[in-house]
């Protein structure tokens, strides 16, 4: 018997080693904002998100009120869309993104309400395993935009498949707690190649096609982003001049930030922002804090 009883042990301890132990539940109290680690199943608090205020985010005014009124519904328990927030680089998408959920939380802690909305943020190349952390925040109970920057497919990816099964939610349908909001330059998500290739190899093209477009369909709200104006890139420096405290002549900062965005050959809100720290280093200033 004992043996028997020693082998029992060795058996179970090999066991032990083999199957790993079950991961903890996600702690949603922790933090209003996380970081998915699809390799170890894991969400990682963010105590400080880089982000800055929805003030300072100017030229955008119809995309912001859209989102924001999108988000609000959400986190009020209402009927509310996926969002695609597409078009051209630099001019705030992302930004816009955590801007509104840092606005929205505070919206609600004005009313009174103590359950924060939460945004988990998940990595382009760990898009095939959105359905797995979609099931995670569906236990975790809370209300939550899943959100990933630059979304884009390329040719013979077929992880877009994990995306549209996600958004759908299959059988069960997708978990009213769970919103997904998606950054992107394309405004289908793949790349015309994709699409053609997708046409002439098939039995029936219009189908295939109808498949990899639809994909952008699963978003319920699309705000498309462009390029801005001289005018709108100026109020996007003097916003930031006048949030920063940044002491400046108006006629010098229009010359020196005209020409800062003919030296990069752009416009955009990024831009404008990196100015602003060339700016502030000038000056001798910091933008933290």
């Amino acid at each position: 018997m004992t043996a028997i009883a020693s082998r029992l042990d060795i058996l179970i301890g090999l066991i032990a080693r083999a199957v790993p132990p079950e991961r903890p539940a996600p702690d949603f109290t922790a933090a209003d904002a996380f970081v998915w680690h699809a390799s170890e199943g894991t969400l990682e608090p963010v105590e400080r998100v880089n982000r800055i205020d929805i003030s300072l985010l100017q030229g955008v005014d119809r995309a912001r009120d859209q989102l924001v009124d999108n988000t609000m519904r959400f986190a009020s328990g209402f009927a509310a869309n996926n969002v695609l927030l597409w078009g051209a680089r630099g001019m705030g998408k992302s930004s816009l993104v955590k801007a509104t959920h840092a606005h929205v939380n505070a919206l609600l802690a004005q009313d009174g309400k103590d359950d924060r909305l939460k945004l988990i943020e998940i990595h382009r190349e760990d898009i095939e395993s959105l359905p797995a952390l979609m099931k995670l925040v569906k236990a975790g109970g809370h209300r939550t935009i899943v959100y990933c920057d630059d979304l884009s497919f390329d040719s013979g990816d077929a992880s877009y498949k994990s995306l549209k099964a996600a958004l759908d939610g299959g059988i069960e349908g997708r978990p009213e707690t769970v919103l997904f909001y998606a950054t992107s330059n394309r405004r289908h998500l793949l790349p015309r190649d994709m699409i053609e290739n997708e046409r002439s190899t098939a039995i029936n093209p219009g189908e295939a096609v109808e498949e990899k477009v639809s994909l952008s369909d699963r978003f319920g709200l699309w705000l498309g982003f462009h390029k801005c104006s001289q005018d709108e890139f100026l109020e996007m420096i003097e916003a930031y001049v006048a949030h920063y405290g940044l002491e400046h002549d108006a006629q010098t900062l229009r010359a020196e930030a005209l020409e800062w965005a003919t030296t990069r050959g752009s416009r955009s809100g990024r831009v404008a922002f990196q100015f602003i720290q060339d700016l502030a280093g000038r000056l001798g200033r910091s933008l933290q804090g």
